[in-house]
């Protein structure tokens, strides 16, 4: 079973200014959405694998569109986040068997790395639902200043028999960061964690 995408629309916010401060240079953070048809929508399936496929072909379609967007190579991405939303004739389950067991790959395959765990979040909701993407830094989980997240919404999906799939990359942190811990200068990318 490959995907079947009604739609894929790319989000790029750049802050320039924050509290009345210049963010210099601005952060920048780029996410790529599709939307599909959830092929199990409305009844219970044991086998999820065809879902898991897809989670594998959306994670390198939406990573490759995410940097892109930014006009970056992959490896200088700093965080990364996915991040599902079925609509109300789907299960958690169906997000989570996308998500999950083989996106990761070819995401830190577009990242040219990528230690650390990625951040995702999934929900049920209606058409227009928000979809809030977490992010962290994709080498080291302790990195505060990449503790942040993207919010992204399409006033048409997901439609009841649709998933929202998203994943979102930054060239960078929050803006402004100053709340300590691991600056980008101390990673080491070996744990995922530090």
């Amino acid at each position: 079973m490959s995907v079947v995408i009604r739609k894929i629309v790319t989000v790029v916010e750049e802050t320039l200014r924050e509290m009345g401060q210049a963010v210099t240079p601005p952060t920048r953070r780029a996410a790529a959405i599709a939307v599909i048809e959830n092929p199990f929508a409305g009844r219970y399936v044991e086998d999820l694998d065809p879902l898991i496929a897809i989670g594998e072909e959306l994670g390198e379609l939406l990573a490759a569109r995410a940097v892109k967007a930014l006009g970056i190579d992959g490896s200088k991405a700093h965080s990364y986040g996915k991040a599902a939303a079925v609509g109300e004739n789907g299960e958690l389950e169906h997000a989570a068997a996308i998500l999950h067991p083989k996106m990761g790959a070819p995401v830190r395959k577009i990242l040219g790395k990528g230690a650390a765990l990625i951040p995702s979040s999934k929900k049920r909701g209606a058409m227009g639902t928000t979809l809030d993407i977490p992010l962290g830094h994709k080498d080291a989980a302790f990195v505060r200043s990449h503790f942040d997240g993207m919010e992204v919404q399409i006033n048409d999906a997901p439609r009841a028999n649709e998933i929202m799939v998203a994943v979102a990359v930054t060239d960078s942190g929050r803006p402004l960061p100053r709340v300590g811990g691991l600056t980008i200068a101390e990673i080491r990318g070996e744990d995922g964690l530090r």
